[in-house]
Formats: structure tokens, C-alpha cells, sequence
């Protein structure tokens, strides 16, 4: 494919030979405006998981139940996924720059206005924003970086992108922690404001509006209706599939309508002009071997995850901050290899470093599934910072595969694509494993309650007592003599083990069907098409 024309509308002819002003030197400089998204993007990455150490905290001061604490998260991650591939085509149609500035801005006000909210229904309500002008915020980034980079250095810039990403994700809990303890809930959401700020500041003197010249000139409304409808049905079911049963009515019903309104948006995608996504798109295998990996990587790492902090916190009795810092070896080893599996990937192509990443996470997840209630923290170490080094070229890599074997004027549909994958993978991570975790703990639980010679229990008491158990808790009953307490809690935390060891397994089989589909893939094909103007 030809290399597409951009268009900057403050910069249409300069003359390649005339010396810039000093304030457009700035404008449009590649690592400048990888420094001014890097900053936006951390704070969208960084609310995905910092919120749930305030949780509780929220809970106390705001008196709401366990149902509005969880919509508090489900609201951001349902409004962040289904609004990535449209707020990814606006920014096609409208320019990366101003949809990214106005994501950045609109993300900062949200967050303020939750710390000043006096009920949970603000609260919720203000999440559901961050959610939506986070996804303004993130295929942007993507589209900027894609049409600012030339191609040999445009896997570096994702490498460092991505790194921002799983730092920040990884780094949650321990920042989380830290103002909730020190601070207060709200600083969680107030941190953001001045960091929004400095952002918006850097993006109107740094990022520069580099358009397609056949980008896009108008909107499929059935199609951003129909795939918006898909994506909540689906992303709504995960969530909430422990709640309601995975064979339970609501739950088929969801996802059954999930299917039906994507089958009619393949269908509408056919017969409109300009689609929101042209499936031609997916005639790419690279791409949609990507767009899978993705997904699969997502399985795995948020599913896995999810486990760790329960275990560490509920299981070794560690404090938030504690358990955070334990974290430090995964988001090291991420901050680290990142920019190296850019440069690997530049070198070499995507292939080789994402099916070794890949291995990598799969005996990550092997060995940490051997974890026991006593192991130590050097071994678990071990297997966390092994689990960062294999998730690094992944993060990276597909996230090149993707948006390079996607058309320029298509790229920020190509971002919201990567990361509406990476949501959608997370949620049916988290679901999937944590439903093979109830089924061990259902399973094991009665039995190893028998085999300590426990007082036995009513199936009312079972069923409340594993849902305690899946989360690393001990049912000890109020008053309890201290032998039994230590009995049962041995139990529980037995129990929780052996069911976080099966739900690990079940990730490391993913990871290793991950690698299969990266054999798949290969360097973007369009990679080049983007080499934005400026210098390096």
C-alpha cells in the first residue's frame, strides 16, 4: 500500500529547507508527543485498577452495599469498553489532537467531580464518564504515535507506550494504597486533576494534527448502535455471570443477545458506505491474529491477576500498600522489557518475541499455580517478574501488528480495536477463572471441611461459606475457640489455594494457545504509511 498524505491545518506547506520557530519545533516532535500521551494514557490505565483499594473505603464513608461498590469499577469498565472503537473512529473523522485533548480534559473534570460526590450514585455516574472520555483518550494516543513515528522507531514508541500501560495497571494497587491510608479516598480521584492539567497543557503546545487525506467523512449511527449494544450486552454479562449464574436466564439472555447484535452489525458493516469497521480489515490474518492475542493476553494476565492480590492480602494477611509492593517485580520486569521488545521487535519482526513472550506468561502461570499457603517471596518473585518479561513483547508487539496492518486513515479504529480486545479479554478472564475457582472451591470444600473434623454445615451455611473461601477469607464464626479458628482458617486458605492453582493452569493453557496465534503474525504491512513530519 502506497504511504497516505497527512494534513496538518496549522502547518499545510512548510518549506523543507526553512529553519523552525522554536514553538514549532516542539509541535509535532515524535518523543514530545510520546511524552505528552504517555501522561494521558497513564491516568486512564491507572484508574482501571488504583480504585479498588478505595473501594472499601468508599463504602464506609458513602454507607452503600456491596452491589454499588462493584458498579463503581463495572461502571468505568463497561462505559471504557464499549465506547473504544467509536471514540477510535472520531478521532479518525475529527483529528487524534483534538479528540485526545478533549478525552484528557473530560477525564480530569470526571475524576474531580467523583471526589466531591456525597452519594454513590454520583459516584457511579462520574465513573461512567472517566469510562467514556477515557475511551476518547486511548485509541488517540495511538493514532498520534502512529502518524508522529517514522517506521523503524514506531516500535520503540508503542514499547514505551505499553510499558506506561502495565506500570500503571500493575502500579494501581501500591498508589491506591498509599493515598487511602495517608490521605483519603478521594485523593484517589483528586490526584488526577493536576496530572489532566499538565497533559492538556503539554498536548496544545506539543501534539500536532496529522489527518489522512481519505480519512473518513461521515458516521455509521446503526453501526456505532448495534456494536455499542453488542459490546454492553457482552461485557455485562461477564461481569455479572457469577452474580446471576452462567446458566442462569439473564446471563443466556445477554449473551445471547450479545451475539444477535453482532451478527447484524457484520451484517449492516456489509451494506454501508463507509462502515465503522470495514471487515476487509479482517481479511489481514496478522490483524486478526493480533486482535486475538490480544484478547487471550488479556485473559490471562487481568484473570491471573485478579487472584494474586487476594492471595497475598487475604491469604498472607499482607496490608494493600504490602501487597502492592509484592506486585513490584511484575511492573519492574514491564517497565523494563518494554522498550527492549521494542527495539527486539524493530530489529527482528513481531513474530519470534511474541511467541516467546507468550511461553514465557504460560510458565509464569505454570509455576505460579505450584503456590502454596507458606511460599515464600523470593520464589514468588520469581515467577511475577517472569510473568512482566513475557507480557512485554506481547503488550507491545501486538498492539504494532494491529495498528500497523491497518490502513492510516483507519488507525485510530485499529487503537480502540487493541484496546476494546484487551477489555474484553480482562472481563472474560476474570469471569471465566473465576468461575473455575468457585467450581474447586464447591468442590473441595466440603471434603476438606469433613477431613478436619469441623462441626458440619447446613448448604445454606456451605454456600456462604464458599463464597468467602473463593476470596481468600476463613468463615470463622464470631467467638470461635482459637483451635477451631486456626482449623478453619487453615481450610479456607487450603481450599482458596487449590482453587487458584486450577484457575492459574487454565491461564497457562491460554498462554500457550496464545502462542500458537502468534505464530500467526508478522510486521504491519502499513507500518510505514505514518511516518509523521518532524525530527528525532
Amino acid at each position: 500500500m502506497t504511504s497516505q498524505i497527512t494534513v496538518d491545518k496549522a502547518d499545510k506547506a512548510p518549506e523543507p529547507s526553512s529553519a523552525p520557530a522554536p514553538a514549532k519545533g516542539l509541535r509535532g516532535h515524535p518523543w514530545l508527543t510520546l511524552f505528552s500521551v504517555a501522561i494521558g494514557v497513564m491516568m486512564v490505565a491507572l484508574d482501571g485498577t488504583i480504585v479498588a483499594i478505595a473501594n472499601p473505603a468508599i463504602a464506609k464513608d458513602l454507607g452503600t452495599t456491596m452491589a454499588g461498590v462493584q458498579w463503581i469499577t463495572n461502571g468505568y469498565l463497561l462505559a471504557l469498553a464499549v465506547a473504544l472503537i467509536t471514540a477510535g473512529k472520531l478521532g479518525d473523522r475529527f483529528g487524534h489532537r483534538q479528540t485526545f485533548l478533549i478525552g484528557v480534559a473530560g477525564f480530569a473534570v470526571a475524576s474531580g467531580a467523583i471526589g466531591f460526590s456525597s452519594s454513590v450514585g454520583l459516584v457511579v455516574a462520574f465513573r461512567v464518564l472517566q469510562g467514556l472520555f477515557g475511551a476518547l483518550l486511548m485509541p488517540a494516543a495511538l493514532g498520534l504515535l502512529r502518524a508522529t513515528f517514522p517506521a523503524e522507531k514506531l516500535n520503540m514508541a508503542i514499547g514505551i507506550w505499553g510499558m506506561v500501560i502495565g506500570a500503571s495497571t500493575a502500579g494501581g494497587p501500591i498508589v491506591g494504597g498509599l493515598l487511602v491510608e495517608h490521605v483519603s479516598w478521594q485523593s484517589v480521584f483528586f490526584i488526577n486533576v493536576p496530572v489532566g492539567v499538565i497533559a492538556l497543557a503539554l498536548g496544545l503546545v506539543i501534539l500536532k494534527d496529522h489527518r489522512a487525506e481519505n480519512a473518513p467523512k461521515s458516521f455509521d449511527i446503526p453501526g456505532i448502535v448495534l456494536l455499542s449494544g453488542g459490546m454492553f450486552a457482552l461485557i455485562l454479562a461477564l461481569i455479572k455471570g457469577s452474580e446471576w449464574g452462567w446458566g442462569g436466564s439473564r446471563t443466556l439472555l445477554f449473551l445471547a443477545g450479545a451475539v444477535v447484535l453482532f451478527a447484524l452489525f457484520a451484517f449492516w458493516e456489509t451494506k454501508v458506505k463507509e462502515p465503522l469497521i470495514p471487515l476487509g480489515m479482517f481479511r489481514s490474518i496478522p490483524l486478526s491474529a493480533g486482535t486475538v492475542l490480544m484478547v487471550l493476553m488479556a485473559f490471562a494476565f487481568m484473570g491471573g491477576l485478579f487472584f494474586v492480590t487476594f492471595y497475598l492480602q487475604n491469604v498472607h494477611g499482607m496490608s494493600p500498600v504490602d501487597s502492592g509492593l509484592h506486585l513490584l517485580p511484575l511492573t519492574a520486569m514491564m517497565i523494563v522489557a518494554s522498550p527492549i521488545a521494542g527495539a527486539l521487535i524493530t530489529k527482528f519482526g513481531p513474530r519470534v518475541p511474541l511467541v516467546g513472550g507468550m511461553v514465557a506468561t504460560a510458565i509464569a502461570m505454570f509455576g505460579m499455580s505450584t503456590m502454596t499457603t507458606d511460599t515464600a517471596t523470593l520464589p514468588m518473585s520469581l515467577w511475577l517478574g517472569l510473568l512482566g518479561l513475557g507480557l512485554a513483547p506481547v503488550m507491545v508487539g501486538a498492539t504494532e501488528v494491529i495498528v500497523g496492518n491497518a490502513p492510516l486513515e483507519l488507525s485510530g479504529v485499529a487503537g480502540g480495536l487493541q484496546q476494546a480486545g484487551m477489555q474484553v479479554g480482562g472481563a472474560l478472564g476474570t469471569a471465566v477463572l473465576g468461575a473455575v475457582m468457585a467450581a474447586r472451591v464447591d468442590e473441595d470444600l466440603p471434603a476438606n471441611w469433613a477431613d478436619a473434623k469441623l462441626p458440619p454445615m447446613t448448604p445454606d451455611q456451605l454456600d456462604q461459606a464458599s463464597a468467602v473461601v473463593e476470596m481468600g477469607g476463613a468463615p470463622v464464626p464470631p467467638k470461635a475457640p482459637e483451635p477451631v479458628a486456626e482449623a478453619i482458617t487453615s481450610v479456607a486458605h487450603d481450599t482458596f489455594v487449590s482453587g487458584m492453582g486450577l484457575a492459574f493452569t487454565v491461564a497457562g493453557v491460554v498462554a500457550v494457545i496464545a502462542a500458537l496465534v502468534a505464530t500467526l503474525t508478522k510486521r504491519g504491512a502499513n507500518a510505514d504509511a505514518g511516518a509523521g513530519v518532524g525530527h528525532i
